[in-house]
């Protein structure tokens, strides 16, 4: 798949409320912000990538272009989605086929997330959204969205979900998604929420 049919987006909107409320997309790990590890991961994957963010976003900028996720506070990362279906709405004319979404406090997403998801897609021509398993646990966040022209569908779908429940995991149930065990998308996904789990990290990838 040619990868100018795929928008990465990084989901960077958390709370950080295990860091002290630190933005953790911007906390260093190995000498470079957080946030430029994932970018670096998926660059390759998709011709274009975008940050969700509800904060610093004039920082984020520095690293990718930014969306604000128009909410107040700490929504969750159906906020950003919201935000990021209404960018494709607002900007029809450069519409992708695909949406690959990773979340911010993952700094080593699999090399092959995008290939993994999409050939799974392909595959099953219901199915609208591929998304990771790990060790039988959704994970959600690691998705890949069919777009079909209509992202004003999608926006409409998860606004629905946030204000009904607020859970990703909940969404996908609630419609025709294919999960992918994380084998066949690499072994990583290296969730770090505290100042320990960065410290071990650096430890073990210095």
């Amino acid at each position: 798949m040619a990868s100018d049919d795929v928008l990465g987006v990084v989901l960077a909107g958390g709370a950080g409320s295990r860091v002290g409320g630190a933005d953790k997309g911007l906390l260093p790990l190995n000498g470079k912000p957080l946030v430029e590890h994932v970018l670096e991961r998926l660059r390759p994957q998709c011709d274009r990538l975008l940050i969700i963010a509800n904060r610093n976003t004039d920082e984020y900028a520095r690293y990718a272009p930014v969306v604000h996720d128009g909410n107040d506070g700490h929504a969750g990362p159906l906020a950003g989605l919201v935000a990021a279906f209404g960018f494709l709405e607002a900007n029809r004319h450069a519409l992708p086929r695909w949406l690959l979404t990773a979340p911010v406090d993952c700094p080593d997403p699999p090399h092959d997330l995008q290939s993994a998801l999409h050939a799974v897609l392909a595959a099953d021509a219901t199915a609208c959204c591929a998304f990771v398993r790990r060790a039988g646990a959704p994970q959600p966040l690691f998705a890949m969205y069919r777009i079909d022209e209509d992202p004003a569908s999608w926006r409409t779908s998860v606004e629905h979900a946030l204000r009904a429940h607020g859970s990703a995991r909940l969404w996908h149930e609630s419609m025709e998604t294919v999960a992918v065990d994380c084998g066949a998308v690499g072994d990583t996904l290296h969730n770090l929420n505290t100042p320990e789990e960065f410290r071990d990290y650096e430890r073990t990838h210095g």
